[in-house]
Formats: structure tokens, sequence, C-alpha cells
């Protein structure tokens, strides 16, 4: 028979060695499913994790690499520094979503208006908006101890119809011949994202997440509210005697993430998504939790994990086209990928021993 016995302290190797193989189990597991299904769970591995990076479309797929890992990188950046404190934002789908809306409103309003204020100005909107969703949660936990959790987590059905009404409504394009969804932000150079250079995918979006990576490092690493936001994650009574202020800090990393993710949304419709549409929420802000826990909540390994998880949507389309496996096979992966995770992240905290029998 064998126990767990708790560790005296986290173990470094562990923590490093845990995301590695959670990765190896998804891939192992996930083979063994496609067979059962009965595809070839070799060519499906190899479809997903290696033909978007090295195959025959990888000059397409490659640059797409950076598209969708980019509100990935940005939203799960400002979630890890929730986590760190010990304060869980839940519901970032639902500020991506209404970020791309209130960006986008600043373009609808302006349109066919030219300058260069437009584009900043949408994503000081989105920021704002973002911000503005992310902090009901905040302040419902800190007047009325409500669960950050629950509310952001209702607020991203509240989002959702939001958006579905300003796609059908206040947003519809005049000149969509009734279809619904705003116009197309693409087609309105001041508003639109493009690709910064050709070739490789970036836009202004992934511009935002390597800065965001950059100032996150430096908060939690060089700055006091870094330490308050570690020190309230590991004794949260210990850090009030050192002067955190729990409110405040529910406050800041709530409206951060909020923020963060609401610029992830307004990137996402001025260039790949285009438009508002009824079903503007992408799944980003859901699988950017994935990217935190698989990361670390260290900026280095969100980079990493943000680009690993990219390459799963991008690997799982493929696959779809290449091997008509269920579009469904994405959200298997990231699911698998979740739970191994936590499952493996249980060796960080206890070690295996066997029971000596009596």
């Amino acid at each position: 028979m064998i126990r767990l016995v708790p560790r005296t302290e986290t173990s470094t190797m562990w923590q490093v060695a845990t995301p590695l193989l959670a990765v190896l189990a998804t891939m192992i597991t996930g083979g063994l499913l496609f067979a059962v299904m009965g595809y070839d769970p070799v060519a499906a591995i190899r479809t997903i994790f290696w033909d978007p990076l090295f195959g025959m479309a990888s000059s397409y797929s490659r640059p797409q690499l950076l598209v969708k890992a980019a509100p990935l990188i940005l939203i799960a950046s400002g979630l890890a520094i929730g986590f760190r404190a010990g304060i869980w934002n839940i519901g970032a789908e639902g500020q991506y979503i209404i970020g791309g809306i209130t960006g986008a409103a600043v373009a609808l309003a302006a349109y066919p208006s030219e300058g260069m204020w437009i584009f900043p100005a949408m994503v000081l909107a989105g920021a704002l908006g973002g911000w503005a969703w992310g902090m009901i949660p905040a302040l419902l936990r800190n007047w009325f101890g409500s669960s950050e959790i629950l509310v952001s987590l209702m607020l991203v059905y509240v989002a959702e119809k939001i958006a579905a009404w300003m796609a059908f409504g206040p947003m519809k394009n005049p000149e969509g011949f009734g279809f619904p969804g705003s116009r197309n932000l693409q087609q309105y150079p001041p508003a639109s994202n493009p690709e910064l250079i050709a070739g490789t995918g970036a836009h202004w979006g992934v511009v935002a997440a390597a800065i965001a990576i950059l100032l996150t490092w430096g908060l939690m690493n060089r700055h006091i509210r870094g330490f308050h936001i570690r020190a309230a994650g590991l004794a949260p009574r210990a850090a009030r005697f050192a002067g955190v202020k729990p409110e405040t800090l529910v406050a800041f990393c709530l409206g951060l993430s909020g923020a963060l993710a609401g610029m992830a949304g307004l990137f996402e419709v001025a260039g790949p998504a285009g438009q508002i549409t009824d079903s503007f929420g992408s799944g980003y802000g859901f699988t950017a939790i994935i990217v935190a826990f698989l990361g670390r909540l260290h900026p280095v390994g969100i980079l990493l994990a943000g680009l690993l998880l990219a390459l799963t949507y991008i690997g799982g389309e493929l696959a779809q086209l290449t091997l008509q496996l269920p579009a469904a096979t994405v959200q298997v992966f990231q699911g698998m990928l979740l739970f191994f995770l936590l499952g493996f992240d249980l060796l960080t905290r206890f070690r295996i021993a066997r029971r000596i029998a009596a």
C-alpha cells in the first residue's frame, strides 16, 4: 500500500517537472483515445503537435501561432497575478467580450472618420470595459463577501447575451443586408489591427502580450505590490499584519486582470475576428486559466504555455481538415491537460511513501 506524505518544503524539481509530465500524459492518453475512436494515434498526435510547425501547411500555420497565443498570454498574465494572491477570476471570458464590445463601440462611433487617435482610443476603451466588468465581482466581494469565483463566472453568460444583443441590435451593420454583426473593422483602416510584419502573424496584440510578460515580471519581483500579492497568497493573516489591505488587493487584481482581458478582446475584434457577432466569445478566457497554471503562474512559463495551447488550437483545426477528427478535439486535449496538471501537482506538496503494515 502507498500513501501521500506532506512535504516539509515544496519540491522545486516537481514544480518544473509536473507541467512536462502533464503534457506527456495528455499526449499518451490522447493517442489512446484516438486509437479507440478508430484513428491512427501517431498520425493524430503528429498532426496536432508537429505539422503546424514543420508540415506542408506550416507556412500558414506558423504565423497563426502568434495570433492564437497573444490573447492567451495577455489574459493569463493578468489572471496569474490574482491567482498568486488567492484571488480567483474565473470570468476573464466575460471581460474579454466586454472589452471587445467597448473597443469596437469607439470605432463604430467614429466611423467613417479618419485619424490616428481612433485605434489608441479603442485600446483604452477595451481596457476600461474589461476593468469595469472585472470590478463588479471585486466590489461585491469587498462589500458583501460574495464569491468572486461564482460572480465572475456568471457574468460570462451576461456578457455573451450582451454581445448577442449588440450584434442583432445597436451594433448591427446597417449595410450588412440584415445579417447580424457589426461592421468589419478590418475594412476600416483607422480601427484595424493589421499584421505588423508580413508573414509573422504579429499584430499589436502580440506586442501588448510581450509587454505584459515584462511588466508582470517586474511587478512580481521588483515592486512592493508584488510583495503584497505574494504575501497574501502564502500567508493571508501575516500579510494583514504587514499592512496589506485585502480589499485594495482584491480590487487591484480583479481590475488588472479584467483590463488585460478587455484589451485582448479589443485586439481580437479589431484583428482576426474583425467584428462583434453573437458568437464573439472564443473561449480564450477559459483556456487562459489552463495557460496560467501550466506556466506555474510565472511570466516565462505563461509565455511557453500560451504558445503550446495555441499550438493545440491550430493543430486541432488542421486535424479536423486532414483526418476528420471531431471538432471537440481541442477541448478534450485542454481538459485532459488541466486534469493531469492538477493531478501531478500533488507531487509538489506530497511525496509517495509505502504504508507500513501494522
